[in-house]
């Protein structure tokens, strides 16, 4: 930089002639602080090369989240193993009926998984874990809940699973997601895709007995 060019020659200066002379850094959006010398010279220690360093830091910093994202969603784009695959890796593990699998962000130890929740015997949960590029099962665990009366009845009759759900939106996208809609007028396969890493999520749902997929209205989605 030029202001410390001319800082350093000033205080040269003064180091030859033993006089003393007073070097001041300016701008609005700088900070600097005075020492003494011990030749009884000012000099103005300028901080603009560490403030640019911080600055320096700080895009790096955002260029890694993006980084980051672009991973996650590569990993759903390229991964080999569908949410269909997922869930019938989990059925192989567990018995029972898939209610929902999910693309988790990240597992406890920062890996991105699929994870899959089986609706077992009496009031029996499984969470089991999926490697979505692999399909090996990473773990599981069982839970049992009261509440599972309302997600049986739906479930009662039903014609459409949610492996077949999530092979009938993958038309629209690579799968994310897909949810037994219980609470709805409209019971159905609610079902995240996703298209590329420029293009957003979109929703879906799936009938549970034709497998018809529609937009979901109720985000303001189009088909």
């Amino acid at each position: 930089m030029k202001r410390n060019i001319v800082i350093a020659t000033l205080t040269a200066a003064a180091l030859a002639t033993g006089g003393t002379v007073a070097a001041f850094a300016a701008g609005d959006d700088e900070t600097a602080a005075q020492r003494q010398s011990s030749s009884g010279t000012q000099v103005v220690v300028d901080h603009d090369d560490r403030d640019d360093a911080n600055d320096a830091d700080d895009r790096a910093d955002d260029v890694n989240d993006v980084n980051d994202d672009v991973e996650d969603r590569t990993t759903v784009a390229t991964g080999d193993v569908s949410a269909a695959e997922a869930i019938a890796a989990a059925l192989k593990s567990v018995p029972g009926t898939a209610v929902s699998a999910d693309l988790d962000d990240q597992d406890d130890n920062g890996k991105v998984v699929w994870g899959v929740d089986v609706l077992g015997d009496g009031n029996t949960w499984h969470s089991v874990t999926i490697d979505p590029a692999t399909g090996k099962v990473l773990g599981s665990h069982t839970e049992r809940e009261d509440d599972t009366a309302q997600v049986r009845a739906a479930l009662k009759g039903a014609s459409v699973t949610a492996a077949q759900a999530a092979e009938a939106a993958a038309a629209k996208g690579t799968v994310t997601s897909v949810d037994l809609d219980d609470d709805g007028a409209s019971q159905a396969w609610d079902v995240e895709t996703r298209g590329s890493t420029s293009q957003a999520d979109q929703d879906w749902q799936v009938d549970l007995n034709s497998g018809k997929v529609t937009a979901d209205r109720s985000d303001g989605d189009e088909d």
